[in-house]
């Protein structure tokens, strides 16, 4: 094993889920942030780690700026 390990970039499906629950937020604000952050889990797949990454940081404020 290296002593230095390459640091890790986010993930593709990350990426697409971040910019989805944005785009989903904005177009339906009536809908809990929690069940939506949930779908985004599922729909794109994403690992444990993805999971606390969205749950920890995007709980409150999502924007669309770099979506595409």
């Amino acid at each position: 094993m290296c002593p230095s390990t390459p640091l890790q970039t986010p993930s593709a499906n990350l990426k697409k889920a971040i910019c989805w629950l944005s785009e989903t937020l904005q177009k339906h604000p009536e809908k809990k942030r929690d069940i939506v952050l949930g779908e985004a889990e599922l729909r794109f797949d994403l690992t444990p780690a993805e999971c606390e990454f969205l749950n920890s940081n995007f709980k409150e404020v999502l924007s669309s700026n770099d979506c595409n």
